[in-house]
């Protein structure tokens, strides 16, 4: 892994967590784009994603190759602080990606958008641009395409033929991170590609984030859950993560 040596890293259950605040988190990601030449993966696991990390090694052996790891959710934090190494704040990944749209005008950075149901991602870039008029991206295209085979290869063809600079890969987690790590060998213009799940569907309006309220509370998960009930089976992950990480910490530090 070639973690970022700018900012220290905090070991959450075995994921290696950058600690850095979303101001952080960006200027880290500029510094790929404009001053590399090299491709750049960066991961955004909430506790969800790491608890799903200390179920599945090989998922976490992939998160662990990232070039930055960023705190996406309170979750994350909270272990952090169980565990006495805490996280100076969450970062989620809807937020930074968001934040790389807003300078990517001035700055020149040409933006693919990767992921949701077909016109997610065109609705995404409308909506950005009314908040951000010199934003473009440089190209589209929906997440529903085989990862493997000719039509992989065609949607890489399209992105290459884009030639971006930042790359939004909003598959969900696993499909996203591994998709990422297939195919980073094949994407020569690609400098920082995110992992950023549901991120164009927020963007969209097709998924609301709580409100700030909520948000402030630490409680973006209670209103999501309240919206989507049938995610009750995954958010049943959050207080396993956090009793875990409780017995992580009192079993010096063995996986439960």
């Amino acid at each position: 892994m070639s973690q970022n040596t700018a900012h220290d890293v905090i070991d959450v259950r075995g994921i290696p967590v950058n600690n850095v605040t979303l101001a952080e988190a960006f200027a880290v990601t500029a510094s790929f784009v404009d001053e590399t030449d090299t491709f750049h993966m960066i991961c955004t696991p909430n506790a969800e994603i790491v608890q799903q990390c200390v179920e599945e090694p090989d998922l976490a052996a992939l998160i662990r190759t990232a070039d930055l790891i960023i705190p996406d959710g309170a979750g994350v934090v909270l272990a952090s602080r169980i565990l006495g190494t805490p996280l100076k704040a969450k970062t989620p990944g809807c937020e930074l990606g968001e934040s790389l749209v807003k300078e990517a005008g001035a700055r020149g950075w040409r933006v693919y958008f990767l992921g949701g149901k077909p016109g997610i991602a065109e609705l995404a870039e409308e909506k950005l641009r009314e908040k951000y008029p010199d934003f473009r991206t440089v190209g589209t295209h929906d997440g529903y395409f085989k990862k493997e085979g000719a039509e992989n290869d065609a949607v890489i063809a399209e992105i290459n033929e884009a030639a971006p600079d930042i790359l939004f890969v909003c598959l969900g987690v696993p499909a996203q991170e591994k998709w990422i790590a297939a195919n980073r060998d094949r994407l020569p213009t690609v400098r920082a590609a995110l992992g950023l799940g549901g991120s164009l569907d927020s963007y969209a309006g097709t998924m609301k984030r709580a409100p700030k309220i909520f948000i402030r509370l630490n409680l973006e998960w209670f209103y999501r859950l309240c919206k989507q009930p049938s995610r009750i089976g995954r958010m049943m992950k959050l207080p396993k993560f956090l009793f875990g990480t409780v017995l992580y910490r009192l079993g010096g530090k063995k996986q439960q």
